[in-house]
């Protein structure tokens, strides 16, 4: 039994909030009491997740032309990103646990994505 069950389009029903979340909660929180990147860095990040959600192949993209692996593939790097960004910009207290809670929250939504079954052929 495999514990991979982010579908594509559950996903897809995640893009949109967590992109507004990452631009608005910074404000809301304080971010960038420790570095004011610690604020922009998600700001800029939510507003690309937008631009990249409307661009991907899924069932809520509105343009459709990057592919859902190109989009998995940028969810991680983001993931990656988030966890080493305390350590690579000197964040600390809150502006550190943001990135940490949600580099782990991305790593594990892109590690538990369920690949989608190959059509079988006709």
């Amino acid at each position: 039994m495999s514990l991979r069950f982010v579908t594509k389009s559950i996903h897809a029903y995640l893009d949109y909030p967590v992109a507004f979340a990452l631009t608005g909660l910074p404000f809301i929180l304080g971010l960038g009491a420790t570095n004011p990147f610690a604020l922009w860095l998600s700001v800029g990040t939510g507003a690309a997740a937008l631009i990249l959600t409307l661009l991907t192949d899924h069932q809520f993209g509105v343009l459709r032309v990057l592919p859902y692996s190109f989009h998995l593939a940028v969810d991680g790097a983001v993931g990656a990103l988030f966890l080493f960004a305390p350590f690579l910009f000197g964040f600390t207290g809150l502006d550190a646990a943001y990135y940490w809670a949600n580099g782990i929250a991305v790593a594990i939504v892109v590690s538990l994505h369920k690949p989608e079954a190959e059509m079988a052929p006709a």
